[in-house]
């Protein structure tokens, strides 16, 4: 005798799944509902991914450890950090461009992959004022210029002049071709209208050993990583790139001060998304962003690390990445930098 065969269609195998045979409407019912329950689900829901550019332990890292911190406990979601080092930020860069754009992929981007990297790195495949949603600033940093302690200059005049004098005879160091401190350099080669010899390192710390023993002149370093060296007597600093003085360095003069009047750069860290981040990501990021900057426990530990505070929206971020980009633009193609 032949069994009867059930035909399965699939709106009643879901139902099945859910518990319980109903009819085709029952189940499109069921479907729409859970549909608009997960459209409807705050953000954040999950634990967030911040990623950075650069390896464990160094100033960016360290820096998005204290702010991931911080911002976990505003958004009430861990937040946690995935380094993505290489290519001067432009790996993690690309990797947060593909990203989905929910909002639980973020960049804490420090501005040499935004800026100058584009400009200097043939191989990049990320445009940085197409391919991210700018959520907004969270520090600046000053870069320092530090000069061997027994070189013949005590101010940036007096080096301006040296080298004047010297031609190719005063050499620079820096973290790499194409580094936010080369570009300072070159920067200053140009503006006093002088030649200089650049010596790129893989790294600061290499090149600052050599700035101590005298194989190179001087070299720019961002203010944190400085002052354990100038205080301990091993270099100088002749002047701050940021238009006013440094509080944790108010003793040293500005470049403008210096006599460099349109030499006023600051380095910065700042939250990006993937593209098309929906609206309402962003106003809720942008509103923590705020939250942890009233911190006073925040503002303390990047004021010890030698950062000042600019915490913005995502406006004055997207007009500060175009205004620099024009900056170093000119510096490169005056420099004639490149990296394949």
């Amino acid at each position: 005798m032949a069994t009867k065969q059930t035909r399965w269609r699939p709106a009643r195998m879901l139902a099945t799944v859910l518990g319980a045979v109903v009819p085709l409407a029952g189940a499109a019912s069921v479907v729409l509902s859970a549909g608009a329950a997960a459209a409807a689900e705050p953000y954040p829901s999950r634990p967030i991914k911040l990623i950075v550019g650069y390896t464990p332990g160094g100033p960016v890292d360290t820096a998005a450890r204290v702010y991931a911190d911080h911002l976990g406990r505003v958004l009430k979601q861990p937040v946690v950090v995935d380094n993505r080092a290489g290519a001067s930020g432009a790996i993690a860069a690309e990797i947060t461009a593909k990203a989905p754009p929910d909002g639980n992929t973020l960049y804490f981007v420090a501005s040499p992959t935004m800026t100058m990297t584009p400009l200097i790195q043939k191989a990049v495949n990320f445009n940085p004022t197409r391919d991210f949603s700018p959520i907004g600033l969270i520090t600046d940093y000053t870069n320092v210029l530090l000069i061997n302690k027994d070189f013949p200059a005590r101010n940036v005049g007096e080096l301006v002049e040296y080298a004047r004098k010297h031609p190719q005879g005063v050499a620079f160091g820096s973290a790499g071709v194409g580094a936010s401190n080369h570009l300072s350099a070159e920067l200053l080669a140009q503006m006093s209208g002088v030649k200089m010899l650049h010596v790129p390192y893989k790294g600061n710390s290499p090149a600052m050993t050599d700035v101590i023993s005298g194989k190179i002149a001087f070299m720019f370093d961002i203010t944190g990583t400085a002052i354990g060296h100038i205080q301990g007597g091993k270099v100088r600093p002749l002047a701050v790139t940021s238009k006013e003085r440094n509080a944790a360095l108010p003793n040293v003069p500005t470049m403008v001060e210096s006599g460099l009047k349109d030499y006023a750069v600051t380095g910065w860290y700042a939250l990006v998304g993937p593209p098309k981040l929906p609206v309402e990501v962003v106003d809720t990021l942008v509103k923590a962003q705020q939250t942890v900057g009233d911190d006073p426990a925040f503002r303390q530990r990047m004021a010890q690390g030698g950062y000042d505070l600019n915490i913005t929206g995502p406006k004055p971020l997207a007009e500060r990445i175009e205004r620099e980009l024009r900056l170093w633009g000119g510096v490169v193609k005056t420099a004639k930098i490149e990296v394949e």
